[in-house]
């Protein structure tokens, strides 16, 4: 089993859930917190205008799904406030206009998009060593950001209209915030793809949130988690001749079911009162 290490493709797969895992916790927990599942999911579908116009450039789709992505999370911020009741319309409009520049460009370039089901639905074994380095650029550029703005992050996630009275510049802060959901949406886009990228954003915050009450633990543990899920897919996927996303978006799914239930009947407290116990015993 373990002789499918020795191959790049592999390796590279692997340094690539690390990274992406890293960034899904990260920035899911604010995605999760701030209760922005359906804007990360117009901003990834969003993307896949880049990814058309890129593939009709003969650019990095990479790159273009960057650009797009940007552009929708820093227009989302800017005109929110004025789309009032009507953000879910704006929402709406950049997930359905993104999906359709997209396929635009794809039907006008020549030949056959032999990654765009990738680009889609996930596979993580198909990234390049450029891929990587991307991701892993982006990924620092996540960390950073977030070690330096921590706590502006978190008093905007949990209440903007008390930050503005704190002086906090709260447009700035989302302006940054929604900037790094877009950088994550890119780095994590080849594990599960745009179409399943939701749930690799939410799903383990959310099971991470039934367990810890601090952010900075419900990271940890979403991070944890996708990894997790990430690296089992990646092997279940490699042996199946499966595409990776689907099996990931299962295994996140399936930890949160079980999460709900350990959570619901306590099962976790219980074994954690019994190990204190024996150990005040002893």
């Amino acid at each position: 089993m373990l002789e499918i290490l020795q191959y790049q493709f592999f390796q590279n797969a692997l340094l690539v859930a690390m990274l992406a895992s890293l960034a899904a916790g990260i920035i899911g927990t604010y995605i999760v917190v701030k209760r922005m599942s359906l804007i990360s999911g117009s901003i990834a579908h969003a993307a896949f205008g880049g990814l058309g116009l890129s593939y009709f450039l003969n650019a990095s789709p990479l790159a273009g799904g960057l650009v797009f992505s940007l552009l929708s999370a820093f227009s989302i911020v800017l005109f929110r406030k004025n789309a009032g009741n009507r953000l879910d319309t704006l929402l709406s409009f950049l997930w359905a206009t993104g999906m359709a520049i997209g396929l635009v460009f794809i039907f006008l370039t020549p030949g056959y998009a032999t990654d765009l089901f990738t680009y889609l639905f996930g596979n993580i074994l198909l990234v390049s060593k450029i891929d990587l380095l991307m991701i892993l650029a982006l990924d620092l550029i996540i960390l950073v950001i977030v070690f330096l703005t921590f706590n502006s992050f978190l008093s905007v996630a949990f209440d903007e209209e008390y930050s503005e009275t704190r002086n906090t510049p709260v447009t700035l802060v989302n302006l940054l915030l929604f900037g790094l959901i877009a950088l994550t949406i890119v780095a994590t886009i080849r594990v599960v793809g745009i179409v399943l990228m939701i749930s690799i954003l939410t799903i383990p915050a959310a099971s991470a949130q039934l367990f810890h009450k601090t952010v900075k633990k419900i990271m940890i543990t979403s991070s944890a988690i996708t990894l997790v899920a990430t690296i089992t897919g990646l092997f279940i996927s490699y042996y199946l001749d499966f595409a990776t996303g689907p099996i990931i978006v299962l295994i996140i799914s399936f930890i949160y079911l079980i999460s709900i239930l350990l959570s619901k009947f306590n099962i976790v407290s219980f074994f954690s009162s019994c190990v204190v116990q024996k150990v005040k015993q002893s």
